[in-house]
């Protein structure tokens, strides 16, 4: 599992810079670009808390809706045998399609 930090429904990525002994950040799922940093784990969490805040607050003042990580809608295209094949497990396994997409992508994910 990914160690991640999320704050008001946002979850992020940090890496280390080396070069500058920095922990720099971004925040994933959106087009907009919301970053933060810190030397320490206390400063790097307080940033992305008050990048999210400062985001959110923009957002509101310049009459733009917030974008969100995930809409729970997720369209693919698949070749039909693993369509099929996709199918016939979900039946096997007595959920419907969606159901066991849903736990198949949340454990490869979590992994």
């Amino acid at each position: 599992m990914m160690n991640a930090m999320t704050h008001k429904g946002y979850m992020d990525r940090v890496e280390f810079d080396p070069r500058d002994e920095i922990f720099v950040g971004r925040v994933l799922g959106i087009a907009d670009s919301i970053t933060f940093h810190g030397t320490t784990v206390a400063e790097l969490t307080r940033d992305f808390r008050c990048s999210i805040t400062h985001y959110l607050a923009d957002c509101v003042a310049t009459g733009r809706t917030p974008q969100k990580p995930a809409s729970g809608k997720l369209m693919l295209r698949i070749p039909p045998e693993v369509h099929t094949a996709v199918s016939i497990a979900a039946q096997a396994a007595g959920k419907s399609l969606n159901q066991w997409a849903t736990e198949t992508l949340k454990a490869a994910a979590m992994a």
